[in-house]
């Protein structure tokens, strides 16, 4: 009965509400990300104004992800594959943060621990970077510098300070620095500081903090003892993850080559892919330190411009040799695992692993050193039947096969024998020689030579000393001896 009274008033009906039917529009989260600019992240004018300087325009996924949860004063459990843009994800909310307020002699108003020294002092030149329209001050706490500066700095004030977890805990027991006064704590690379042995120092550096802060974890991968750690100090975290750790940049061509021989043929084989790939500059890991010693100087020999970065080397350095490599004065680095994890040296075109890494996840960030930002790069894993088991080990890590390269079999011979027979043919070569020279002084014996034949051929001889003939064989840092296997 309603409804025959509805239909049959027109007066009814035409004075209802019109709801008109528009299509069904998907705006999806993913569509929305991927046109979002740091504009759009809450930001401000003169961070972004920085942020444009430097040259970018767009956030990286885990940038989207953690500056906007950075600003709402949430704490954050970031895990991402290096080479992502970790350290702008903490670095650039972090400078609006602490615009606001003023530092007080030794009590830092943040914390940022790095595993390396390498690490710390890249996050150093970010705050410079980015922050050079505030006044924030920033000081750096790590080993192989100069302590004493570094207790001026810490009396001053500083807003950010950024260190290993060992030299902080060497100011902390001096007196130089409290940390009653930190409002932000990042730990940065936690599966690293775990590889390294620091997580009781980062245990003991947390429990100085105080109860109130906000704490920042970001790791490229989460075992289970990091996890355990970050739910000891994080609360309530926003967690995210940007990739599967196992995951490599899509932005690298990987290679394997695989072949057998000794460590000279693997030199070869990596001197033979230096000159066919064109490599204009490139990074080169080894397992051992030593390792990298011996390839650095076999390197050099062969007249390629080499340098090597390791643990055993004072920390100015380490410096100047990563400087070098930057600004192109070097073009090939030879490096441990100390110079795999977060550095960001723009623009690498070669990765070349000399050793299969013992720990897979080691391989992500070795080859993370290159295709960086969005750019293309190129990746050679060399392996030898030595390498075997750390091989099977990667690659089921990766879940997926490494493509293979061949090399010809010339790159493949021992230099050793190319020598032998080198010298076997200069000396069938010199027996003919003097075979000759014998027969024609047989011929000329019994003619005597004028005077003036005399005069002319008796030219005073010239004895070669032991200082010429080793000349060539000298080599910075080995006297005047060159070992065999450094030629191989």
């Amino acid at each position: 009965m309603i409804y025959g009274l509805i239909c049959n008033s027109k007066e009814i009906i035409d004075n209802l509400p019109y709801f008109p039917i528009l299509p069904k529009i998907d705006r999806t989260k993913k569509d929305v990300d991927q046109h979002m600019s740091f504009d759009y992240l809450g930001l401000s004018d003169e961070l972004l104004s920085a942020i444009k300087d430097a040259g970018y325009s767009e956030p990286t996924p885990i940038q989207k992800k953690a500056i906007s949860g950075v600003l709402q004063g949430r704490d954050i459990l970031g895990i991402a594959q290096t080479g992502t843009g970790k350290t702008a994800g903490f670095t650039l909310p972090m400078i609006d943060i602490l615009a606001q307020g003023r530092a007080r002699a030794r009590m830092p108003r943040s914390l940022i621990l790095e595993p390396t020294r390498e690490l710390a002092a890249q996050v150093e030149e970010s705050f410079i970077k980015y922050g050079k329209n505030s006044k924030l001050s920033c000081a750096l706490l790590i080993g192989g510098t100069d302590f004493v500066g570094q207790v001026k700095k810490l009396d001053k004030g500083v807003d950010v300070l950024i260190a290993t977890p060992g030299r902080l805990l060497d100011h902390m027991q001096r007196g130089n620095v409290m940390l009653s006064g930190v409002q932000i704590l990042v730990v940065d690379e936690a599966d690293r500081m775990l590889d390294m042995g620091f997580i009781p120092d980062i245990e003991k550096i947390c429990k100085m903090l105080p109860k109130k802060i906000q704490s920042l974890f970001f790791s490229a991968t989460m075992p289970s003892e990091v996890k355990k750690l970050t739910d000891s100090f994080l609360k309530d975290p926003r967690e995210f993850e940007v990739s599967s750790p196992t995951q490599t940049a899509v932005t690298i061509e990987q290679h394997l080559v695989k072949f057998k021989g000794t460590d000279s043929i693997k030199r070869q084989v990596l001197r033979h892919l230096l000159k066919a790939e064109n490599v204009t500059n490139a990074i080169i890991f080894c397992n051992r330190k030593k390792e990298v010693k011996i390839v650095n100087k076999s390197l050099q020999v062969h007249g390629f411009s080499a340098s090597e970065l390791h643990g055993d080397l004072h920390q100015s350095t380490r410096m100047e040799v990563l400087t070098a490599f930057k600004e192109g004065k070097t073009k090939i680095l030879v490096a441990s695992d100390v110079a795999a994890r977060g550095l960001d040296i723009p623009d690498v075109g070669h990765v070349f692993n000399f050793d299969v890494p013992s720990n897979p996840e080691d391989y992500v960030h070795r080859i993370g050193r290159t295709g960086r930002a969005g750019k293309k790069g190129t990746s050679f894993t060399l392996s030898t039947q030595l390498d075997k088991k750390y091989l099977d080990g990667l690659l089921k890590f990766l879940a997926k096969e490494i493509p293979l390269y061949n090399v010809p079999n010339e790159a493949l011979e021992d230099n050793k024998t190319q020598r032998q027979s080198s010298s076997e043919a200069n000396n069938s070569a010199s027996k003919h020689h003097q075979k000759t020279k014998n027969t024609s002084r047989h011929n000329s014996i019994n003619k005597k030579p004028t005077k003036k034949q005399i005069h002319h051929d008796e030219k005073p001889i010239k004895k070669e000393t032991s200082q010429d003939s080793n000349s060539l064989e000298k080599t910075l840092g080995m006297g005047g001896h060159m070992p065999d296997f450094l030629t191989r």
